[in-house]
């Protein structure tokens, strides 16, 4: 199935992956970027306004400096809340496209995952490191129970289209 002509059948791997279980995942952790950036920035702005309300600026040159800092302190930790809920977003999109197995346990290894790349982006202690993939197991796994409580209360109650 393939477009050489030596006569030599290859196989081909395009039925089997599906471009779908690429994208999805991706697109899922851009907007998990997007979202985590837009809600750190925000948090980042009123931070650094009741860090510095005691003391206003009170000339233009003080004003145009605080503005400034407290965008760069907004971008700083925009891109980190984005990184963190993006690749929280993009494992737990991926564990779901694989299947069943993967399905259940999908918000485990999102936790799991993103305590472990940010152990290592972060050069973690090994114990530090290891309760932050202990913290990250504990928040999946209330994730995971909440999502099954839902899913057995909504079947209880006899709405099977959830």
């Amino acid at each position: 199935m393939s477009d050489y002509d030596d006569g030599v059948e290859r196989y081909d791997v395009t039925p089997i992956l599906k471009s779908r279980y690429f994208i999805l995942p991706a697109s899922a952790a851009l907007v998990g970027l997007f979202i985590g950036a837009v809600r750190g920035s925000r948090l980042a702005s009123l931070r650094f306004l009741a860090e510095n309300a005691h003391r206003p600026p009170k000339t233009i040159r003080g004003w145009y400096l605080y503005n400034k800092t407290k965008n760069y302190k907004r971008m700083a930790a925009g891109l980190l809340s984005g990184g963190k809920d993006g690749v929280w977003v993009g494992i737990e999109d991926g564990l779901g496209q694989c299947g069943k197995p993967f399905d259940d346990l999908k918000e485990v290894g999102a936790g799991v995952g993103t305590a472990g790349a940010f152990s290592v982006v972060y050069r973690l202690p090994w114990r530090t490191g290891s309760r932050a993939l202990l913290l990250g197991s504990m928040m999946g796994g209330g994730m995971g129970f909440l999502r099954w409580a839902r899913e057995y209360l909504s079947r209880a109650r006899g709405d099977f289209d959830t």
